[in-house]
């Protein structure tokens, strides 16, 4: 474990899956999910798949290979780089055992880095193979719902920085999907969420219809702002756990559609590296923004 620190924020970090643990501002107050039964994670890292892959195979010229949901990154140990005060980097690159499911070398570089009350979660995914090589990549991390408490109803709102209809993907309660859009009903850009919000799994905006997801107090002020570039987000909760927390996650990726019989490099939403080329983006979640509705 690891720690980061300034004036505002105190921010953990695990070298099992470069993960963050804890997030606290100088009251020491928590904002995220601490783990437990009902859900074990606390903000792992998708890669290099986001969701699952049909029945947990996927092909690499007409090869066979199989992952489980959202791969094997969240669940490997990766090597500390450097580590400063505000700042730590974490790498991770292929084994005999990654090579075994997932045939491409790579470099996987993640970085935690504090800027007053924002941690600015960077990626870095470096191609080191002498071929094409094909990922995706996410975050997932959960945040402690405001006024909630485990075993309570769940219910907040989220306020996006889009106010127009929104559209996301039919989506089903085992976690796959379709690629049919349907309207969300959310209405001047705020999610009114409870349990029966994720009746179906994750919601997810596809096609860069937002880049801004607050989690707000029960008084209208943000408690936590989350900024994404990527095309995906997408919001989650475990259905009828009563579960104190939602997850909001930026996606460089998505699933098998249900049925997809294709090639890896054809899913949609999939990422494409050269030999020698490097992909790099962040999300930036911030603490504490005080503005209201």
């Amino acid at each position: 474990m690891e720690t980061i620190q300034n004036e505002y924020l105190t921010v953990e970090v695990s070298d099992m899956g470069a993960e963050l643990q804890s997030i606290k501002d100088g009251d020491n107050r928590e904002y995220l999910w601490q783990a437990g039964a009902l859900w074990p994670r606390r903000s792992p890292i998708l890669f290099p798949i986001v969701c699952s892959v049909e029945n947990d195979t996927y092909r690499v010229d007409g090869k066979e290979y199989h992952l489980p949901r959202h791969g094997f990154a969240r669940d490997t140990r990766f090597t500390l780089i450097s580590q400063g005060d505000e700042k730590v980097t974490y790498a991770l690159h292929e084994t005999e055992e990654t090579l075994k499911v997932y045939p491409f070398c790579f470099n996987l570089a993640v970085t935690y880095k504090l800027k007053e009350n924002q941690i600015h979660v960077i990626w870095h995914v470096e191609n080191t193979d002498t071929r094409d090589i094909y990922f995706q990549i996410g975050g997932h991390p959960a945040f402690l719902a405001p006024g909630c408490k485990e075993g309570s109803d769940l219910k907040g709102i989220i306020r996006l920085d889009n106010d127009e209809q929104l559209t996301g993907l039919k989506s089903y309660i085992d976690g796959s999907h379709e690629m049919t859009e349907i309207e969300l009903g959310i209405k001047e850009g705020l999610i009114l969420f409870n349990d029966d919000f994720f009746a179906n799994d994750s919601v997810k905006i596809h096609n860069s219809q937002t880049h801004r997801a607050e989690l707000l107090n029960p008084d209208g002020t943000t408690a936590v702002a989350v900024d994404y570039k990527c095309p995906i987000i997408a919001f989650w909760s475990p259905y009828q756990k009563k579960a104190p927390f939602v997850c909001i996650e930026p996606w460089y990726g998505l699933g098998d559609p249900r049925g997809y019989q294709g090639e890896f490099r054809d899913k949609p939403f999939m990422n494409h590296l050269q030999p020698g080329a490097s992909f790099m983006s962040e999300y930036v979640i911030t603490i504490g923004d005080k503005k209201a509705i």
